[in-house]
């Protein structure tokens, strides 16, 4: 299927900063979407499949195990011995609503068990989604028991199987990428925390932005494939930026004071936890390093901090001031540039 390119979505700039950010620095922590439907959420989420660059696999690993990694590896490629590599595209995996457990985690290849009495496992999403990013969308509907499963691989780095006689553990580190629509129900608040940024999106409600994305996409359905190639270049040369950005991350430092303005707009707005922070000083980094920059500034910190801090705010049963304006106003405050 042709998607719809990423560098020609109009509007939506927080969304499309947020999932670039995410793509330049994964340890953010992914990346949340709510608002309202039919405003692009999902065509930029799944659009960010070809913005990522290339990763090297173990040849023929069914977990995308990176070649010479130390720790984190599955049971074939951790032991002794040199093995044939690979690049593969960084995955993007769409896990569906309605999805069973056994689809997401894994479970026993009926087919090779009942035509050739082995037991092995089939891998799962989380399989698949290894090293890449896992979409849920209308993630605020998903079942109890599968936000369970989410938060306990999100939170070790790996799925564990054991069930129908087998016993199977494999990496399954990837960014979370979640939308939905806040009128359909709220996310638990332990899910809400494991994402890195959280945006609001909204539609637009200017006539001139608002006629170019119906052009835009009246061309792309009436013919896919002449419509990505006009956007091949803008589409390479984003590719190109965040690929360079990933190379300069470990380059870029940030000041004390920068670190102590970050402390205190956190401390500012109540956020609970120290998530904030460091979301705040790893966005603001990825940031610096898109925009060539090798400090972190304070433009920085304001540049993300309204999607790395808004949806971890205390709720004030005497303010029900939107989250966002009240980030905006503690940053007023806090950073003066």
């Amino acid at each position: 299927m042709t998607l719809f390119p990423f560098a020609a979505i109009v509007g939506q700039q927080a969304l499309k900063d947020a999932l670039i950010m995410a793509a330049i620095e994964p340890s953010i922590g992914g990346v949340l979407a709510l608002g309202d439907r039919g405003t692009g959420k999902s065509t930029a989420i799944r659009a960010l499949a070809e913005l990522l660059p290339a990763i090297d696999v173990v040849k023929g690993c069914r977990f995308n195990c990176a070649p010479g990694a130390r720790n984190g590896m599955c049971e074939a490629c951790s032991k002794p011995g040199r093995r044939a590599t690979c690049r593969m595209t960084a995955p993007v995996v769409d896990l569906p609503l309605g999805a069973t457990e056994d689809r997401v985690t894994g479970a026993l290849d009926l087919e090779r068990a009942l035509g050739h009495g082995e037991k092995q496992f089939e891998p799962g999403l989380l399989a698949r989604a290894h090293r890449g990013f896992l979409y849920i969308d209308e993630v605020n509907l998903l079942d109890d028991h599968l936000v369970d499963l989410l938060l306990d691989v999100a939170a070790s780095g790996e799925n564990v199987v054991e069930r129908e006689g087998l016993s199977v553990r494999h990496p399954a580190k990837f960014v979370l990428v979640g939308s939905g629509n806040p009128e359909e129900g709220d996310l638990r608040p332990q899910l809400l925390d494991r994402f890195g940024l959280c945006v609001d999106v909204r539609t637009s409600a200017e006539v001139k932005e608002r006629i170019e994305i119906v052009r835009r996409r009246d061309a792309y359905e009436r013919n896919p494939d002449d419509f990505v190639e006009d956007w091949a270049e803008a589409t390479e040369e984003l590719r190109a930026r965040i690929v360079q950005a990933r190379g300069a991350m470990g380059r870029v430092e940030v000041p004390e004071a920068v670190l102590e303005k970050a402390v205190e707009l956190c401390c500012k707005l109540g956020a609970d936890g120290l998530r904030g922070e460091l979301t705040l000083l790893r966005a603001a980094r990825a940031r610096a390093a898109l925009d060539g920059e090798d400090t972190v500034t304070e433009a920085a910190l304001r540049s993300v901090a309204v999607s790395a801090l808004r949806h971890r705010l205390r709720k004030d049963p005497l303010d029900d001031t939107d989250a966002s304006v009240r980030v905006e106003r503690a940053m007023t405050e806090v950073l003066v540039s």
